[in-house]
């Protein structure tokens, strides 16, 4: 019987770097469900395709192939057939896919992937609706965040660090409004799910939120007799 981690929260709160940390450790499967949807957006961005043209963008879902390969335990997510990981991670990406996953035909084309990669393995998933929509009965649900600001700074080092000229204001204000958005979508907004435990990591270091929530799943486990 499969196991699943919920990981829910608002951009720039550390939960692809949270889960891949947990699923290491636990030896799940991490499912990169932002990455998916990143690489949905790649391809309407290749096809020229505005952000506000739901019609094209839906059409646009039937062209896409999006599928997800491990490789010495670590996640590739090939786009028609190209791994597509090193191109997804842009502001640009980013911002549409924060736009597009608004639609429902991608998200129901890329939900239908993650509930069958969760039937039949370990896995632990991050995102925004994991906990609501995807995997409403996960194991463990959890809603990670932190301040607007903390975060901000985060993207802004991790840019810097990679040599990107970047301004932390600018920065801000776009996880401001992505927040907004992803917040008061009509397709599976962002909130927390009534039986996720609220993490904020604005004082935490990463491996205080790893332990804290592999200590929910002992925890649990052992309740269960599980494991």
């Amino acid at each position: 019987m499969s196991y699943s981690i919920a990981i829910d929260g608002p951009a720039g709160a550390g939960k692809s770097t949270i889960a891949k940390r947990i699923a290491k450790q636990l030896g799940f499967i991490y499912v990169d469900t932002g990455a998916m949807y990143r690489a949905m957006a790649l391809h309407i961005l290749r096809k020229g395709i505005s952000p506000e043209d739901g019609e094209a963008i839906s059409r646009a879902c039937g062209d896409a192939d999006i599928t997800i390969r491990y490789e010495n335990g670590e996640q590739v997510v090939l786009l028609n057939g190209e791994n597509v990981n090193g191109l997804i991670r842009t502001e640009e990406v980013g911002n549409m896919a924060s736009a597009s996953s608004v639609n429902g035909d991608v998200r129901k084309k890329l939900v239908s992937l993650q509930q069958r990669l969760a039937e039949t393995a370990d896995v632990i998933m991050d995102g925004r609706d994991i906990g609501t929509c995807v995997l409403p009965r996960a194991d463990v649900k959890v809603y990670l965040t932190a301040d607007a600001g903390v975060r901000a700074k985060r993207r802004y080092d991790e840019l810097v660090q990679k040599g990107a000229s970047c301004d932390l204001d600018k920065i801000e204000q776009d996880i401001i409004d992505r927040d907004n958005r992803d917040m008061n979508r009509e397709n599976s907004p962002l909130r927390q799910a009534e039986d996720a435990v609220l993490l904020d990591s604005s004082d935490m270091t990463i491996d205080e939120v790893v332990e804290n929530i592999i200590g929910m799943v002992k925890r649990q486990t052992d309740q269960k007799g599980r494991r």
